[in-house]
């Protein structure tokens, strides 16, 4: 992942994450189907960008960074492919919901 966040980097207050894994297996051992698996709503956060500016033009900051585990809303953010991977999604942080302490 670090790879990743030295060769993309989001611009303005755009946040780049990668999805969690969905569950494959139960609790009790068994396998689970992709179909009865559900949409994973929590990421890790790949690669942040430098911030929005306020009207005077001095940056906003961003307040989730590298590594930060977030909240997705059910819809919306750009999907995009990187090596070969794509589970990555670009959000602006207004749209993220919540970090995960």
């Amino acid at each position: 992942m670090a790879s990743i966040a030295t060769k993309f980097r989001p611009l303005f207050d755009r946040v780049l994450v990668k999805r969690l894994d969905a569950v494959k297996q139960s609790k009790g051992g068994i396998m689970l189907p992709e179909s009865a698996s559900k949409k994973i709503l929590e990421a890790t956060v790949v690669a942040v960008g430098p911030g929005a500016r306020n009207q005077d033009g001095k940056p906003i900051p961003i307040d989730v960074k590298v590594g930060d585990r977030v909240l997705l809303p059910e819809y919306g953010g750009t999907k995009i492919q990187l090596d070969d991977d794509d589970s990555y999604t670009i959000f602006k942080e207004s749209e993220l919901l919540a970090k995960v302490e």
